[in-house]
């Protein structure tokens, strides 16, 4: 199989010829290759040839690092001008070798500081305020969606954050109310054009588990260890509906053993990996200042037991 009809094939829920691989973001690049990704400001400025070039410049770079890494998709970290244009440059590097994604969410998250108070007060005083707000995110997150997908995008990573360790940050009914109706919209408007959604957040999902697997996304991220989700729990619970991606305990990658490391990886191969629709992934992503060693120790797990 090629990389990205691996991941087809495990988003579907199917069983490839080993479990694929991938992270929403690889933050160790100059580590792995000695050159990183760019970001949006690296192409300010640019026009013409200059950003051609520079456009090309990255999506080599991708390549570079994802080829190495064996990952089977790539998510591309730039805003939506940028990514319709380094997916054409990757067809051109690559061919259609990868399944491309890119952020694509459009609901309400964790909101930051003071955001929290207004919020919370707004969606109890003036709710019908709160729900016009969120049906306006949705269609201008469909508007850019189908755009993308036309432009040659494979699927998203849709990555509004609703859970703490402790839990979602609004009750179940709640979240039925305000988050989970326009979540559904965005991912049926995905799958109407072909394209693939994977949903992340962090936390504790499991008191909204039932909801977010009702939203039909082809797949679940993170399965964040470290607020207690277990794959092998959510994979008896909801494998036969939906894909998981995920579950490698970042904190132990950053502050364990490598026992550590070894025993997270195994265990999310173990249960993750029997059926199908398994994506091997870490609960968050390798980040910057996480030894590259540690994620290759992760690696190796998954390279030992990956295929079917």
């Amino acid at each position: 199989m090629t990389p990205k009809q691996r991941m087809i094939t495990a988003l579907e829920r199917g069983i490839p010829d080993r479990v694929p691989t991938f992270e929403l973001e690889f933050q160790l690049a100059p580590e792995l290759i000695g050159k990183d990704f760019c970001v949006d400001r690296d192409f300010e400025g640019l026009t013409g040839k200059a950003l051609d070039d520079k456009i090309l410049e990255n999506a080599k770079v991708l390549v570079e690092a994802y080829t190495l890494l064996e990952h089977d998709a790539i998510c591309i970290q730039l805003k939506p001008e940028l990514v319709a244009r380094t997916v054409e440059a990757i067809h051109r590097i690559a061919g259609d070798t990868f399944l491309l994604m890119a952020h694509g969410d459009g609901t309400f998250a964790i909101p930051d500081g003071d955001g929290m108070y207004e919020l919370s007060y707004r969606m109890v005083d003036e709710p019908e305020s709160v729900k016009a707000q969120a049906a306006r995110m949705c269609d201008e997150a469909v508007a850019r969606n189908d755009w993308l997908l036309r432009e040659g995008l494979d699927g998203f990573i849709l990555c509004s954050d609703y859970c703490f360790n402790q839990g979602p940050f609004l009750s179940p009914q709640m979240f039925a109310e305000f988050i989970q109706p326009y979540l559904a919209r965005i991912i049926a408007a995905i799958r109407e054009r072909g394209g693939y959604a994977i949903k992340h957040t962090d936390g504790n999902i499991m008191p909204i588990l039932d909801q977010l697997v009702a939203a039909n996304p082809h797949a679940l991220h993170s399965l964040d260890p470290m607020a207690g989700v277990d794959i092998r729990k959510v994979k008896e619970l909801v494998g036969d509906k939906v894909a998981l991606c995920g579950n490698v305990h970042c904190a132990a990658m950053q502050t364990g053993t490598e026992q550590d490391v070894v025993d997270s990886a195994t265990y999310c191969m173990t249960w993750g990996k029997p059926g199908g629709g398994y994506v091997f992934a870490t609960s968050n992503i390798p980040f910057r200042g996480l030894p590259l060693e540690r994620y290759e120790l992760a690696l190796s797990v998954w390279r030992r037991m990956r295929d079917y």
